[in-house]
């Protein structure tokens, strides 16, 4: 405890203190109640499946001591205030604990957020909700602490296996778990003496790519876990039971890192390396909106709002291989329309280059390999790289349904953003696009003038605009203006505009997926959220524009 006891001021450190040891008494005392009442005697703990006075008083510590965790999540020196809710806010609000000039202290023993009392009316509450399935009778299930690596529990073929893997180096699990372990092992510690017989959580067999576990080499760290992710998917392959698939989790953003080679690496590579090493096969792809948009790490940023579930079976041993040129033909045949799939379930823009990995790598995994044209094996990094270039052809393949305009101002934005170039480049590339620079000034999307062209930005476009008068309408203008509205007014706005233009609805949902690409590509984040939030309110938007007109087809709040 002495590691975390500098996050805690001395007042809160005696509560929750205090609070520990009355969990402890609390056990005793349901123990000896239940004893008075004539309740029979069974001394079998919880941990070894018991069910009588013993195990119940324990189990109700358990809940308490839960009760416990809460608290100090929300009562120690780290706790940021809440402006809207005016209430202290939890410590673990992403997994790193941040550093915070000024703190809020809740009163453990009040009534308001951050209390003893509130905790554990929310505990109350989740026994009594009606969401409960009283009517079901419940099926008794078996919880117990093992490594991945080695689970011998079952026999072979028994385990349905559904996990979410550690993300490389992103998350110390173990290092965060202990905030929380040094209160449980105070206050349950007796109830479950193997769980809790380390004075801190155990670290050194824990899966991730820590170099300072290491001695500082990096090297050494990630080849901890990469063989260590091989070992888990082969022991998971042979104790899947074979009726159902396998499903795992991954919610990891892709991101490069330089190795010492000069070459690039992700975290997406070496997980799909362990899985494919396996002799597993991807089957399919499913994105799963599980992130919530309110969370700190999603706020004015461009975190992934999915985890991407790959659902995955042995591969079979009779697999056979097949040549580079095969595998780009079968990637360019059946990447778009898995693409188009994904698009019309509203995948959120920021989600898609991962969500393309599940049905790019589900070519590459069903070979027993992929073989290059001077006879070695095509690694998982190349697989990528191809995936990447097939997903940025595709969308590119796009601009060939847009207007001439459109398709002059994508190219023009790719080149410049908002920036101003020069009028001839502007000139030539407008005749192109069967357009010209006059006629883009007219149509209301670029101002020219002292030899320079450039496209107005959302700012700039005329606020009384209004697509039913427009002689010369674009998807380019009508996706700026619903990222306006939408900005600047939220979804009733933006669905009033919708209204007016359906014809041009599903182009300039594309467009707005193209637009995040390519600002993905530059770098332009502030940009790139702008088109993320538009789709992530798509179905709210269109589901008010679709609401059959009550008097006036003008939406109201």
């Amino acid at each position: 405890m002495a590691e975390w006891a500098h996050l805690f001021t001395a007042r809160q450190l005696t509560a929750l203190c205090t609070f520990s040891d009355l969990v402890t008494e609390a056990r005793e005392q349901i123990l000896t109640d239940a004893l008075a009442a004539g309740m029979d005697n069974d001394p079998t703990p919880l941990r070894e499946g018991g069910t009588g006075t013993t195990a119940y008083a324990e189990a109700v510590s358990v809940y308490l001591a839960f009760a416990v965790s809460k608290l100090a999540d929300l009562g120690n020196s780290l706790c940021r205030w809440e402006p809207k809710a005016e209430c202290p806010r939890l410590l673990f609000v992403r997994h790193a604990v941040a550093m915070i000039w000024d703190f809020a202290e809740g009163n453990m023993l009040g009534n308001s957020s951050g209390s003893w009392s509130v905790i554990m009316n929310g505990i109350n509450r989740s026994f009594t909700s009606n969401a409960w399935p009283h009517s079901i009778d419940a099926i008794p299930a078996k919880v117990q602490q093992a490594e991945a690596q080695s689970v011998r529990a079952e026999p072979q073929g028994q385990l349905t296996v559904s996990t979410d893997p550690p993300y490389y180096d992103n998350i110390g699990y173990a290092d965060l778990s202990d905030f929380f372990y040094v209160w449980l092992r105070r206050s349950v510690g007796t109830v479950f003496p193997d769980v809790c017989s380390t004075l801190l959580a155990p670290k050194t067999d824990e899966l991730i790519a820590a170099p300072y576990r290491h001695s500082g080499d990096k090297q050494a760290a990630e080849k901890f876990f990469e063989d260590g992710l091989g070992q888990v998917f082969a022991t998971l392959r042979d104790k899947q039971d074979r009726r159902f698939p396998m499903s795992i989790y991954y919610a990891f953003k892709q991101s490069e890192t330089t190795d010492s080679g000069g070459t690039a690496s992700t975290g997406w590579e070496t997980f799909l390396e362990g899985l494919i090493g396996a002799g597993l096969q991807i089957t399919g792809t499913w994105p799963i909106r599980t992130e919530l948009a309110n969370r700190m790490r999603s706020q004015a940023s461009n975190a992934l709002a999915s985890s991407i579930v790959l659902v995955c079976r042995p591969r079979p041993a009779n697999a056979h291989l097949t040549t580079r040129r095969d595998f780009l033909e079968q990637l360019a045949a059946e990447l778009p329309a898995a693409l188009a799939h994904l698009q019309q379930a509203n995948i959120a823009p920021v989600d898609m280059a991962q969500a393309a990995i599940g049905p790019g790598m589900s070519i590459y995994s069903r070979y027993s390999r992929v073989v290059e044209a001077d006879g070695t094996t095509m690694s998982v990094r190349k697989a990528l790289t191809a995936i990447n270039e097939t997903l940025d052809e595709t969308l590119d393949a796009t601009d060939t349904d847009l207007d001439s305009d459109t398709r002059w101002a994508l190219t023009w934005y790719t080149q410049h953003g908002f920036d101003a170039g020069d009028y001839g480049q502007a000139e030539q590339l407008s005749k192109a696009r069967n357009t010209s620079v006059q006629g883009l000034v007219q149509a209301g999307i670029a101002s020219s003038q002292a030899g320079k062209v450039k496209l107005l930005n959302r700012t700039q476009l005329d606020e009384n605009w209004d697509p039913t008068n427009d002689d010369r309408l674009t998807v380019w203008e009508v996706t700026q203006h619903l990222i306006r509205q939408h900005e600047t007014g939220g979804e009733i706005p933006a669905a009033n505009l919708l209204q007016k233009v359906k014809h041009l609805a599903e182009p300039a949902r594309e467009l707005t997926y193209r637009l995040y690409h390519t600002c993905e590509r530059k770098n332009w984040a502030t940009e790139a959220f702008a088109y993320n939030a538009l789709i992530q309110s798509w179905p709210q938007i269109t589901q008010l524009a679709n609401k059959p007109p009550e008097g006036q087809t003008k939406l109201g709040l």
